[in-house]
């Protein structure tokens, strides 16, 4: 694909997200509007427009289905440039939410992860094509892969839990942890599932897959109806992009998966 042609996907599928969230919004305004109680008390149960962080999290969420759509194609590196503006708008949406560990992964890692990306996707058509290829992790850098989820999802929980309770063991009254360890998945398995981007490995779409249900379960767990619908909306969109990249991946190229002859 020419370059043109790589740039003409991504605004396909930017104009395909905004079409999806129109709908998904203008679904959630009925349901708001008709099926929840009236007045204040439904009012701003799933559409919470009063919300600055919230707001900005639209516009973030927009671009961010643009950017899977067009990473969905592995040879397609202009969906990087969505996700650093998806990165820019998520970031300020976690700062005004008083979420810095998220906004520090947006701001300081997930940008300079998109701009290899870019760097090395763009740079693959140099060697006839041969990059393009997904592929799975070997057997240790699978192990290592999720020691490294593991290990980041501990570390956040400790450091969330004595930022927002001044304890690195918070009490189980609330269930507290539980919110603590939903988040901590959640930023590791973001965090793995971007480094794994740079080099086309299929198990990055294992990691979005965790991602989108760490995000679920984070937000049933704090009540927020709107990001569990969104959610949800991500794990049907990330789904369909791993399933690609499994197709997309030949049996020389399987890793971990392979069978022993």
């Amino acid at each position: 694909m020419t370059n043109t042609q790589l740039w003409r996907a991504l605004a396909r599928n930017t104009l395909i997200s905004i079409i999806l969230f129109g709908a998904l919004l203008g679904l959630l305004w009925l349901v708001e509007t008709y099926l929840l109680p009236c007045g204040e008390a439904g009012r701003g149960l799933l559409l919470r427009w009063h919300d600055s962080a919230w707001v900005v999290g639209i516009p973030a969420s927009i671009i961010g289905v643009a950017y899977i759509l067009t990473i969905r194609d592995p040879k397609n590196y202009t969906g990087f440039f969505a996700g650093i503006v998806m990165s820019i708008l998520l970031g300020i949406q976690f700062l005004l939410q008083n979420q810095y560990d998220s906004a520090f992964l947006f701001f300081f890692v997930f940008i300079p992860f998109q701009l290899m990306s870019i760097y090395k996707w763009s740079r693959s058509k140099d060697d006839g094509g041969a990059s393009f290829e997904p592929k799975f992790l070997d057997t240790p850098r699978l192990f290592l892969s999720v020691a490294l989820l593991l290990f980041i999802t501990a570390g956040d929980f400790l450091i969330m839990s004595y930022v927002n309770y001044g304890s690195l063991t918070p009490s189980l009254e609330g269930r507290a942890w539980v919110g603590l360890l939903l988040n901590g998945f959640l930023i590791s398995s973001s965090f793995l599932a971007n480094y794994w981007l740079i080099y086309r490995k299929t198990d990055s779409w294992i990691y979005w897959f965790i991602y989108s249900i760490a995000g679920i379960g984070l937000f049933i767990f704090l009540g927020n109806a709107f990001s569990i619908v969104l959610f949800t909306f991500f794990l049907v969109i990330n789904s369909m992009a791993g399933i690609a990249w499994i197709k997309a991946t030949k049996p020389e190229n399987m890793g971990w998966l392979k069978k022993n002859p």
